[in-house]
């Protein structure tokens, strides 16, 4: 009985045992801070997320899914798909009470805040082209483009 209180039972061996060991501490330490850093993101994500007034959340996402299921009918169900996904962007900015008569009036206060929702003017231009150009045609690419950066849009805002 060589031990003293400090030995903690380790023992040294041909293949370096005390800094086998002390290494599996520094990755288990390392594993237990990535937790701890996710954990804080996906609380301060859940705490960040702005009160809604006149939608939920669910109501929101409900929609989302009917408007990717349009998108899916051909070019004209994407057309509509676009329509639709201005019209649900628009409720969702007036929901977290952006001041502006317009979508595009809110959305240029709301890119003060959310720097992000600078990519979905691409989108709302190509919906007020659809809407006001009668001969104005789009491709499935840009259709589909357009879907995501409105998506985007909502999950910068974090309603989505």
């Amino acid at each position: 009985m060589d031990q003293t209180i400090f030995d903690f039972g380790i023992q040294e061996t041909a293949a370096g045992g005390p800094r086998l060991q002390w290494t599996l501490v520094f990755v288990v330490v390392v594993f237990a801070v990535f937790i701890f850093i996710a954990l804080a993101i996906v609380i301060r994500r859940l705490l960040s997320r702005p009160d809604l007034h006149g939608m939920s959340r669910v109501e929101i996402e409900k929609r989302w899914l009917e408007i990717e299921s349009l998108a899916e009918q051909g070019l004209m169900g994407s057309k509509m798909a676009i329509v639709e996904a201005d019209k649900l962007l628009d409720s969702a900015l007036k929901s977290i009470m952006m001041p502006g008569m317009t979508l595009g009036e809110r959305l240029k206060i709301a890119q003060y805040k959310y720097p992000e929702l600078r990519k979905v003017w691409f989108a709302h231009k190509l919906r007020n082209q659809l809407v006001h150009e009668t001969s104005f045609e789009i491709t499935k690419a840009q259709a589909r483009a357009a879907l995501h950066e409105f998506k985007h849009a909502l999950k910068v805002l974090n309603v989505l």
